[in-house]
C-alpha cells in the first residue's frame, strides 16, 4: 500500500462517514457531489467527513485505484465502500441507505 492509498485507509477507517467528493459540503463542484450530499442530510446525518478530491491529484486518483471505482463522489460508511452517486439514489429510494446510516 503507498503512502496514498495508506492516508485514505486511514481516514476510512478513523471516520463512520466519508465521502470523497468534488468541491465542499458547502460548496459542491458537480451536481452529483451535490446529489450525494443532499441524500446525507436528508438521512439526518449531522457528522459526515468529506474530502475534496479536487484539492488533491494524489487523493483524486488514489480513490478510483482504492475501491477500484472509476467515478467520484464515492461514499464510504464504517470502513466500507458503499458506492457513488446513483447507487447512493437507489439506496436511499430503497430506505436502504437510512438503514445503513443509522447503524
Amino acid at each position: 500500500m503507498n503512502d496514498v492509498q495508506k492516508r485514505i485507509d486511514d481516514l476510512v477507517k478513523s471516520h463512520k462517514v466519508v465521502l470523497f467528493m468534488k468541491g465542499t459540503s458547502q460548496f459542491p463542484m458537480c451536481g452529483f457531489s451535490g446529489r450525494a450530499i443532499q441524500l446525507l442530510k436528508s438521512c439526518g446525518v449531522k457528522d459526515v467527513t468529506t474530502v475534496n478530491v479536487l484539492e488533491d491529484d494524489e487523493v483524486r486518483q488514489g480513490i478510483k485505484d482504492y475501491a477500484q471505482w472509476p467515478t467520484i463522489p464515492q461514499l464510504y460508511v464504517n470502513g466500507e465502500f458503499v458506492g457513488g452517486s446513483d447507487i447512493l439514489v437507489e439506496m436511499h429510494e430503497a430506505g436502504e441507505l437510512q438503514t445503513l446510516l443509522a447503524r
